[in-house]
């Protein structure tokens, strides 16, 4: 009888006595110099010490003469350590411009809506956006922008103009614009711009009705968005296509696969090799567009990425003719991995290999000579046409049967 009470009691006694010691010792492991000597080194000598960075941080922000910001060190740091590895394509992203960035894909921006291109006397609009300010007040393709208020932009940068023709929506900005020989002066106000990655628009060519598509980037829906486009030009009767793919730096390789396959019925696209893994191939998704509806891809040197994933694609399969010059060259694909401080790393992975088993760099992440075109087109800033454009009109006119 006597026994069966002591036994829980001891049974008690020895769970406190075990929780006491647990508590204990996780004390004693956040103040391991509070033990006598002999027993810190006996028992703490086995545990991990602490990451020589955080160690280096520490001395640093804690000891050295004058306050230091410890976010700050961190991203000098890390951009030094991935700038050692000499690659042009891998580079760590501080919080803000990552945040900046994140923003930026939305593709909401401020200002007129136009696309323009450097020359000489000023900026060449390229593309007016449909409903924008811009197309409101009348601006039109191959217009020459040569003052912004009174500022000339004769000699300067493309973003040197472009930043002041952008600003907060509701505030005006006025361009001097010379269409040919006329100069007129026109006062625009800005706006919140939904800039379309896709666009489309019916050209000629000895009255041949082609359509025109344009992509400027490979982000999250942009496939779906060009076959939308591509759609409707058929639908408006386009006996031919010009996709124009130059400027485009590429994106997501999903998106390639996407665009791709609007043109491709079936077969390879890319492969694509990593580290320590079996190569992968990536094949057309299916559901193409018809197959004798001839294409032209438009390229230069501003054509990257998941644009020359695309280009070689089609150059391969012998579904386009490519038109322009030498691609830019890029043979590797990146992978961005966001880190706990709130910024990224932008980090090459791997590497991509067209469907006859090129590679378009110059080996491991250095630049290569990139896609060849079928013909070469150079486009002339200097002039107010386009004459890659009107090459690559020509070129897909004679092939509509």
């Amino acid at each position: 009888m006597g026994h069966s009470h002591t036994r829980p009691r001891v049974l008690v006694a020895g769970i406190i006595a075990g929780l006491v010691m647990l508590l204990v010792g996780i004390w004693l492991g956040g103040h391991p110099g509070d033990l006598p000597s002999p027993l810190r080194g006996g028992l703490f000598e086995s545990r991990r010490p602490e990451p020589v960075t955080e160690q280096a941080l520490d001395i640093l922000t804690t000891r050295y003469y004058r306050p230091l910001d410890r976010s700050s060190l961190v991203d000098v740091g890390l951009s030094d350590i991935v700038a050692s590895l000499d690659d042009p394509y891998s580079r760590y992203v501080d919080p803000s411009s990552y945040r900046a960035s994140m923003d930026e894909s939305e593709q909401h921006t401020t200002g007129i809506g136009i696309e323009v291109m450097s020359e000489p006397q000023g900026l060449r609009v390229i593309n007016v956006y449909e409903n924008s300010p811009a197309a409101e007040a009348g601006l039109m393709d191959g217009d020459l922008i040569t003052k912004v208020g009174s500022t000339s932009l004769a000699n300067k940068a493309e973003d040197f103009g472009s930043n002041l023709i952008r600003g907060p929506a509701g505030t005006s900005v006025t361009l001097t614009v010379m269409r040919g020989r006329v100069e007129r002066v026109v006062s625009i106000d800005r706006a919140k711009i939904v800039v379309p990655v896709a666009m489309a628009r019916m050209v000629s060519y000895d009255s041949l009705r082609i359509g025109y598509l344009r992509l400027t980037g490979f982000t999250e829906g942009s496939g779906d968005e060009l076959r939308t486009e591509t759609q409707t030009v058929l639908r408006a009767g386009a006996l031919a296509l010009i996709l124009d793919l130059r400027g485009n730096g590429g994106g997501l390789i999903s998106e390639a696969i996407n665009v791709a396959s609007i043109f491709i019925p079936r077969g390879t696209i890319m492969s694509a090799v990593e580290r320590g893994r079996p190569r992968r191939v990536y094949d057309a998704d299916g559901d193409a567009i018809a197959a004798h509806i001839p294409l032209v891809v438009l390229v230069d040197h501003g054509t990257a990425s998941s644009a020359e994933i695309v280009t070689a694609a089609l150059q391969d399969h012998g579904r386009a003719e490519i038109v322009g010059t030498n691609t830019y060259g890029k043979g590797v694909f990146q992978i961005t991995e966001p880190l706990n401080n709130g910024g990224a790393l932008d980090l090459t992975i791997g590497q991509f290999f067209t469907p006859d088993g090129r590679n378009l760099g110059g080996g491991g992440a250095r630049q290569g000579a990139g896609i060849t075109p079928n013909i070469y087109a150079p486009s002339d800033a200097r002039t107010p046409g386009d004459e890659a454009l009107t090459i690559a009109e020509r070129t897909v006119a004679a092939e509509v049967h």
